[in-house]
């Protein structure tokens, strides 16, 4: 490109090597890290989101971690209006903007904006929650197919927050949710811009799904043995936090928060083993379809 980036993202799926590749970068030249993750936002939730370490936000700075209690919501319209703020604010201080991570809608939101979208319903959600526990998850996308095609096409049947919110929109307005999504593509051939910044995003794409489902069980086995058990407790012990919050149904949390609810169903604390062997395989599985 003829003119100097203004930013650069980079993003990709779980494990494909995205935070790596950003502290390699900055090593070579002045940068700050925003995250582009919807779980990074969430104090007290740092084992099974990967979240950087204590080294490495000593080492560049981060942004965008640890701002909400897991109680409190982050929508991508709240995060497209911090991420502007905060680009304009890194390229000030005469350092290059690098937004990493995977969750996509984040960087639709940044770089085409979002259409208006219907509230939540709670109470349909909840209904939803207790109709995937009776059929499962793959049966309600079965009838998502059948009201919004184009939405369930994109989504794993086993995706059940996207496919719950769908059907929720759909439940309470009758349109489906594809009906609320307009998107604004730049023109052919020009480059992504933030509020009128150009820069460019750098998609790493594994060409081996093997080696991609390799890396994803070596994290999250990474994971069990740092603790995710114990976080998850913890977080179940402020009394406050349920399954149905976003916070609770990131992939990983969820499957943690269903293992402790059978083990405390027999009065026990904590997991026994053939429950971590059910609990790896199912946070692994959950984790190939975001990937």
């Amino acid at each position: 490109m003829n003119a100097p980036l203004s930013w650069l993202a980079i993003a990709g799926p779980t494990a494909s090597g995205k935070t790596a590749l950003a502290l390699a970068l900055a090593q070579e030249r002045p940068v700050e890290i925003v995250s582009v993750d919807s779980a990074l936002v969430y104090r007290g939730m740092d084992i099974g989101t990967a979240k950087p370490t204590p080294q490495e936000r000593a080492a560049v700075p981060h942004h965008l971690l640890d701002i909400r209690d897991p109680s409190e919501a982050y929508s991508a319209a709240d995060f497209a209006r911090d991420a502007q703020r905060l680009v304009a604010e890194i390229r000030q201080r005469g350092a290059l903007p690098l937004l990493v991570g995977g969750t996509m809608l984040y960087f639709k939101a940044l770089f085409e904006g979002l259409d208006d979208m219907p509230a939540a319903q709670p109470a349909l959600r909840a209904a939803l929650e207790a109709e995937a526990q009776a059929q499962g998850w793959p049966a309600l996308h079965a009838e998502l197919a059948q009201v919004d095609p184009s939405t369930a096409a994109r989504l794993s049947p086993n995706d059940g927050q996207r496919i719950g919110r769908a059907l929720e929109i759909y439940r309470a307005t009758g349109q489906p949710l594809s009906s609320f999504h307009h998107r604004r593509d730049p023109a052919p051939g020009q480059p992504p811009q933030i509020a009128g910044q150009t820069g460019a995003l750098l998609s790493l794409e594994p060409t081996e799904r093997g080696w991609l489902h390799a890396r994803i069980a070596q994290r999250f086995d990474a994971m069990l043995t740092d603790g995710l058990v114990a976080e998850v407790q913890a977080l179940r012990a402020r009394g406050d936090l349920g399954p149905e919050l976003p916070a609770m149904r990131c992939v990983g949390y969820r499957q943690a928060w269903e293992a402790l609810d059978h083990a405390s169903s027999d009065s026990r604390t904590a997991p026994n083993a053939a429950e971590l062997r059910q609990l790896r395989d199912t946070g692994i599985f959950a984790t190939r379809p975001l990937a």
